[in-house]
Order: structure tokens, then sequence, then C-alpha cells
């Protein structure tokens, strides 16, 4: 397996366990503060990151970017995703809103094929499948169960949103610096969030404050660990790897909530990481058979 490849794997899969960190925090303040006193603080702190970091010459370089017009599409998409899941939340149990929203690998391997112009192997496809049965028994839910409503459909539009901004991600990493990225992506979250702030924002105390910033903090680590590694990987090889944010989604719930998983939880999560290992031995395999032709 090529270098890139199995860096671009790493930094990604941690990248969603930073993601999984993110939610189990915004879990945490969203009981008692609105989604977007949070979006905005958490952008603000990465944008200040960026600043400290970069200064003015990361700036600079961000004005001039051509990846502007697409990024700024992406962010769009994504403040659509986290609004579409966190309405849908309301309504849905945990598992089946999980089911739902992890279809969006599936979607993510689908539009590399038209989008991005990437050949998708039949062990991708086939791991991309087995990722989504391990979610459907973590979850011990039968999705055709489900009857078609408007938090179904939510959730499900979430995942489209989320899949179509991951694939645009792949398109902009090719062509700017991730550090150029990551500071465009939070400057239109912060401009996106500051709308709504006057109409939403709660007094808060120190210690949610620094919860919200800490937020910030880990989203960063976590953009930056994502941008870096779809620089270094296609789509279709990273896909499956979203579905390890569900194990630690897990992991956490039991280390910070007591939430003790059930048997199906493990068989799952024993198909996810089966997933993962797939598309890294295959690759690894393609990698050494290109190398001898």
């Amino acid at each position: 397996m090529q270098k890139t490849v199995s860096s671009g794997i790493l930094l990604t899969s941690f990248a969603y366990f930073m993601f999984s960190l993110q939610d189990a925090t915004v879990k945490w303040l969203v009981a008692a503060l609105p989604v977007w006193q949070i979006l905005f603080v958490r952008s603000l702190t990465i944008f200040l990151l960026c600043l400290a970091f970069g200064g003015r010459p990361l700036l600079q370089n961000a004005r001039r970017s051509p990846v502007m017009k697409p990024l700024f599409l992406r962010n769009l998409l994504l403040l659509a995703a986290w609004l579409s899941y966190y309405t849908a939340a309301r309504d849905l149990g945990l598992a089946e809103l999980t089911t739902l929203y992890y279809a969006s690998p599936v979607v993510m391997t689908i539009l590399s094929v038209p989008i991005l112009g990437e050949k998708v192997p039949g062990y991708r496809w086939f791991a991309v499948v087995i990722g989504f049965v391990g979610v459907v028994v973590a979850c011990g839910v039968a999705v055709n169960g489900l009857q078609l409503s408007l938090p179904v459909c939510l959730a499900l539009q979430a995942a489209i949103f989320w899949a179509i901004a991951t694939v645009l991600l792949r398109k902009t990493a090719l062509h700017e610096r991730t550090e150029v990225q990551v500071t465009i992506s939070s400057g239109f979250f912060l401009l996106f969030t500051a709308i709504a702030l006057p109409f939403v924002w709660q007094p808060v105390a120190l210690l949610d404050l620094a919860l919200m910033a800490g937020t910030g903090v880990i989203a960063g680590i976590g953009q930056f660990a994502m941008f870096e590694g779809m620089r270094r990987a296609p789509v279709s090889v990273l896909a499956p790897f979203e579905y390890s944010s569900l194990v630690w989604a897990f992991v956490l719930g039991y280390l910070i909530w007591s939430d003790v998983p059930g048997s199906n939880v493990f068989v799952g999560a024993t198909l996810i990481f089966s997933a993962g290992m797939v598309i890294i031995a295959s690759e690894r395999f393609a990698g050494r058979f290109r190398i001898r032709i």
C-alpha cells in the first residue's frame, strides 16, 4: 500500500475519532445551549487558532485561494447537514438516527465516480456495504421497519449533504494547502452562525464557555487531519473508515454516560473493523501488484 494512502487512512481515522469526541461534547452542551451558539464559539476558536499559527500571510493566501467558491458551497452543505441532523434527533431514537446518517459513506462512494472520476474496485464497494451492515447490527435496528416521515427524511438529508461536502473536500484538497482550507472553512462557519447569534445567544458560565472553546480545539485538529487525509487518498478508500466513529461513539458513551453496549454492538464493531481491514489489505496487495508490474 502506498505510503500516501496509508497515511491518509490513519489521518482520516484519527479525524473521525476527534469528531466523535466533538459530538460527545456537543451532546453535553446542547442540553442547555443553542446549537448556533455552540457552533459560533467552536468556529471562532478554530479561526483564532489559524491566525495564531499562520498570521496575516495565511489570511492573504485565504483571500486569493482558488477554492474559495467550492468551500463556500461545502460549508453551506455542512451547516444544512448539522441543522437537519439535530432537528431529526428530537424525534428519532439514537439507533434509527445513527443508522440513517451512516448511509453517507455509501453516498460518498457513489458520488466519487461521477464527480471525482475515481475508479472504485469491487473490494471497496464490499467494504462499504460490510461497514454499513455493521452499523445496522450495532444499532440493533431494522431500517426497513422505519416509516417515511419528516425526521427520517431529515436524517437522510443530513447524510446526503455530509457525503457531498466530503466529496467536495477531496476536490478542493488537491488544489490548496490544508491550513488555508481550514481557515476559509472556519471563517465561513463563523459568518453563517454570527447571523443567527443575536437571536439565540444565552448567557453562559465560564465552564460552558471553556467547553465550547475546547470543542473548537478538538474540531480544529479533526478538520486538519481530515483535510490532510483527503489530500492523500481517494474518497472511495476513506469512506468505510467513517464507520469507525460509531465505535468511538459507543466507547465515549460508556465512559461519559455509563451507557453499557449490548452484544450486538461488539458484533457490529467487528464488522466495521473488518471493513477497514478489507480496504487496508486490498490496497496493500494492489500497491505491491502495481510495483511488480
